[in-house]
């Protein structure tokens, strides 16, 4: 407990004296503000901007946050069920987001971006309601549900705050500036929900229903948030009389567009690469840390998962800096260093895998600390990930179909981790870690081999390419 405390401690420090750091160096590099209408204007539109998106997204990644670390618990403890139903149950939720995904952002991009984060809230809701019962088809209802939402929330959400900066006039480094701190705020919130659902816990008489009744709540709030503060954008505007209510002539269209690009065909393999391994990770850190552990039943499993959750605002608040103060430089730069920040990231996640499994089989406190610090690694990663990536789709995709596609992007991602899930990949833990080292290994090295000289050698308006528009006739 001392060491994972007196980490938790460091981590936190070093998280607020970069925060700080930032904060004054902003002011220091801030030049001289011209006062002319223009400026005033922009600088009003983007508070606002950060403002609603910050409030809703907070909202939203809580009560997504608040269900996280009792779900296993819930099925296994006090609905007894087995681990390998329990795994039906991920597998489940998995593949519902795999196939409703496309869907889901299409009809964003045709009836109304804000609507479907609506619809995200009330979806999300309703699998926590039917998580109240431990009835299988209950359960199996709201894994699917809660396997549609959370395609919504990881595309659609996204889509709307890119369209919004586009129509208020906004550069690129305002939207990054957005990302950095809504990963920021993502970790601070996930950390407060991990304590409150414990505390939930407690009062309750160790009943693990109470976290999710809690995030229903949070979500019913979010959904009026929402739908006061928001306004609504589209997608494809010529197709919006389509009588194609299961767009598949455009889900068709969107396939192609990504098969025929190579720079859309890496974008998503990064993806797919880099949150599969995130999503296995999540399966198999507790009992990689227990293998090594002098102590593996007295784990403080809260205070390792806040540390964690430090470290990806600690990436969070590192990407923030780099792009704000260290790219004071064009459009076609900052897409530059998106792309080489991808590449870097999918490498030191490599090398991070690599060091769990080199560090063997064995109980000492060195291979223990050795494997923490590499997961924490590994999260500050994430961190910057996020938005780095949101960024990079929002240069690379048209505005017209940026929901349709972040979506379809996570089909192969749902698949990646179905088939790890199928094939009991709890079992060889240190296989899974290695081929994960293996093939973000692998992206880092296609990112930085073919995707960044195409950026360089390429203006980005270029890789903006539309979709073929439905014809209903």
């Amino acid at each position: 407990m001392g060491f994972y405390d007196f980490q938790f401690g460091f981590l936190g420090t070093l998280c607020a004296c970069l925060q700080i750091f930032e904060h004054y160096y902003a002011r220091l590099s801030k030049p001289k503000a011209n006062a002319t209408t223009a400026n005033a204007s922009r600088d009003v539109a983007f508070s606002a901007l950060m403002r609603k998106y910050l409030a809703v997204y907070g909202l939203v990644m809580s009560a997504d946050w608040l269900q996280g670390p009792y779900a296993y618990s819930l099925y296994a403890e006090q609905y007894a069920y087995t681990e390998r139903v329990i795994s039906y149950f991920f597998i489940t939720g998995f593949l519902s987001g795999g196939l409703f995904a496309p869907l889901m952002g299409s009809w964003a991009d045709q009836y109304g971006r804000k609507r479907m984060c609506q619809m995200f809230c009330v979806l999300y809701a309703g699998s926590c309601v039917f998580l109240q019962f431990s009835w299988l088809p209950s359960i199996l209802l709201a894994r699917i549900l809660g396997g549609i939402a959370t395609s919504i929330l990881f595309s659609v959400f996204e889509s709307w705050l890119v369209s919004s900066h586009s129509e208020a006039g906004l550069s690129g480094e305002d939207l990054s500036t957005i990302l950095g701190r809504a990963t920021v705020l993502n970790g601070f919130v996930a950390t407060v929900a991990g304590v409150f659902a414990n505390k939930l816990v407690d009062v309750t008489g160790q009943s693990f229903r109470a976290p999710f009744v809690a995030s229903a709540l949070v979500l019913v709030i979010a959904g009026i948030v929402l739908s006061s503060t928001w306004h609504e954008n589209y997608g494809a505007v010529n197709n919006r009389g389509s009588d194609d209510n299961l767009q598949l002539a455009r889900l068709y269209a969107a396939t192609r567009v990504v098969l025929q690009d190579p720079t859309l065909l890496i974008l998503c393999l990064t993806q797919t690469i880099f949150e599969g391994s995130m999503y296995l990770f999540v399966f198999i850190w507790v009992p990689t840390l227990q293998e090594s552990s002098t102590h593996p039943n007295d784990l403080p499993l809260g205070y390792i998962f806040s540390n964690f959750m430090v470290s990806v605002m600690l990436g969070s608040l590192l990407y923030t800096f780099i792009t704000v103060h260290w790219c004071k430089t064009s459009k076609h730069d900052s897409l530059a260093l998106h792309v080489t920040l991808s590449s870097l990231l999918c490498g030191v996640s490599a090398l991070v895998f690599a060091i769990c499994v080199n560090t063997g089989k064995g109980r000492d406190s060195v291979r223990e600390s050795t494997r923490f610090w590499a997961f924490c690694a590994f999260e500050a990663c994430v961190g910057m990930y996020y938005p780095v990536q949101g960024a990079l789709r929002g240069s690379l995709i048209a505005n017209e179909h940026r929901a349709t596609l972040s979506a379809l992007f996570r089909v192969p991602l749902n698949i990646f981790v179905v088939v790890a899930l199928a094939t009991g990949f709890s079992h060889a833990r240190e296989m899974v870690l290695f081929a994960c080292s293996l093939l973000l290994a692998f992206s880092a090295i296609t990112s930085a081999a073919v995707l960044l000289p195409r950026i360089e050698n390429t203006a980005p308006a270029s890789s903006h390419m539309p979709l073929p528009q439905h014809n209903p006739e």
